[in-house]
């Protein structure tokens, strides 16, 4: 059975490589709609993570490595996610509607020791999927010409990471980062041939930048936690910093007219290169910093604030250098378990989670800031032989939304995202490595 689980593991690592997501047209700036540290128990508490010490034994925490003093048993995770975008822009009075399922995490952890616990995790961090046209008209509503921007590709994360307990109350731990995958923009421009009545046959002018990325970096985290033997209540700090960035990204631009052979307009002939460049970047992926702080009653409940932060960044898109701003996001969100003794009652025995962020983020256009909020909620539901000392089950978060605005005749973006996963727990590999 074990040997089946970790057959698994590999084998759906290379789907989750594989997979195409949606995002927003946002997406079309940088490395895309980031979707990271999406697991269902991060997301249904709005985020909350640095200071968020599981009270169960079968919980591994990758987004702070220190937060694993009470891991104890192996867990095998796999998660998946349907979103759904609504936007709405003033400018031609465009409304347009996004869906997408994909599998957003897969996860093994396991204790090396009574101090030393290890995990590694595969996830999406960011996509481009995104198909947008702009047509020009005269005066007497006459097509002039088009402009057709085009994104695609995934760039995915694996990690490992270690925690160390020094002692009851303070905990260490060091995530290393890979990052790797393949990013691809295109913005064609085409006249409008008045003679045809259409813009097929005429030759496009295609501008198209590949981003081929093999990055890695570490994340280092600590954490301390205080227990009230009398009154079962814990506080806790914990805080981590991403750097060390290393490798490169590569970045092609081909300048180029053209024609398509097909209607599906897959084939190009009569390509005359104009322009190609290649340029390498180590700052794709910048500082970035978190604390938080938490407070709550042991095996009961639990509530958390948090503030991260991420430096700003400049990137290359279509052969132009963007200034992407500082960005921070303020999350505060908990967790409750009304009596996991009550066996009477099995809703008694659910986690129920909660939460709500913040986020400036890091485009501003026109002036404007890109910013994004929302709630959310989430739940636990034990399976039948789950125990206290042994937490499995089917988890199911929701988060609710908003992203951008409708000012300056940018886009609003409605999301609502459904998160459902298991989280597998069991005494596997309980021979000690280290002392």
């Amino acid at each position: 059975m074990k040997k089946i689980f970790v057959v698994s593991f590999i084998s759906v690592g290379y789907f989750l490589n594989a997979q195409s997501l949606s995002n927003s047209p946002y997406a079309t700036y940088g490395i895309g709609d980031v979707k990271y540290d999406n697991t269902i128990e991060t997301t249904s508490m709005g985020g909350i993570s640095t200071a968020f010490i599981s009270d169960f034994t079968s919980s591994f925490n990758f987004a702070n490595p220190a937060n694993n003093a009470n891991f104890e048993l192996t867990s095998i995770r796999l998660e998946a996610t349907n979103e759904n975008n609504y936007f709405k822009s003033n400018y031609n009075d465009m409304k347009s509607t996004k869906h997408s399922t994909y599998l957003s995490n897969i996860s093994l952890a396991f204790p090396l020791s009574s101090k030393v616990k290890m995990g590694i995790s595969y996830q999406p961090y960011s996509s481009k999927s995104y198909d947008i046209v702009n047509e020009q008209l005269a005066a007497d509503g006459t097509p002039l010409y088009k402009n057709n921007f085009k994104g695609s590709g995934t760039l995915n994360t694996a990690q490992v990471a270690v925690s160390y307990k020094i002692n009851q109350e303070l905990s260490v731990g060091a995530r290393a980062n890979l990052y790797f995958g393949d990013l691809n923009d295109l913005n064609e421009f085409r006249a409008y041939n008045p003679a045809t009545g259409s813009y097929a046959g005429e030759y496009v002018n295609g501008y198209q930048t590949k981003n081929r990325v093999r990055n890695f970096n570490f994340t280092l985290g600590t954490s301390y936690q205080t227990l009230n033997t009398r009154t079962d209540k814990k506080f806790t700090v914990g805080a981590t910093a991403t750097f060390g960035n290393t490798s490169n990204m590569t970045t092609e631009y081909i300048n180029s007219t053209y024609r398509y052979s097909d209607a599906q307009e897959t084939n190009k002939v009569y390509e005359t290169i104009i322009d190609q460049q290649e340029t390498k970047s180590k700052n794709l992926l910048p500082l970035q910093a978190s604390v938080g702080v938490g407070y709550g009653s042991e095996n009961h409940w639990f509530l958390s604030g948090q503030v991260d932060y991420k430096k700003g960044e400049d990137i290359s898109y279509f052969g132009k250098t963007f200034d992407f701003q500082d960005t921070y996001r303020i999350s505060a969100g908990g967790w409750y378990l009304p009596n996991y003794n009550n066996f009477r009652s099995y809703f008694s025995r659910v986690i129920y989670r909660y939460g709500a962020f913040y986020e400036r983020g890091n485009l501003k256009l026109e002036g404007t800031s890109i910013n994004k909020f929302g709630i959310s909620a989430g739940v636990m539901l034990p399976f039948k032989n789950s125990s206290i000392t042994r937490m499995s089950g089917l988890e199911i978060g929701l988060e609710v939304g908003k992203r951008g605005t409708l000012k300056n005749n940018l886009i609003n973006q409605n999301f609502i995202n459904l998160k459902i996963g298991f989280n597998f727990a069991d005494k596997w590999f309980r021979k000690t490595l280290y002392n």
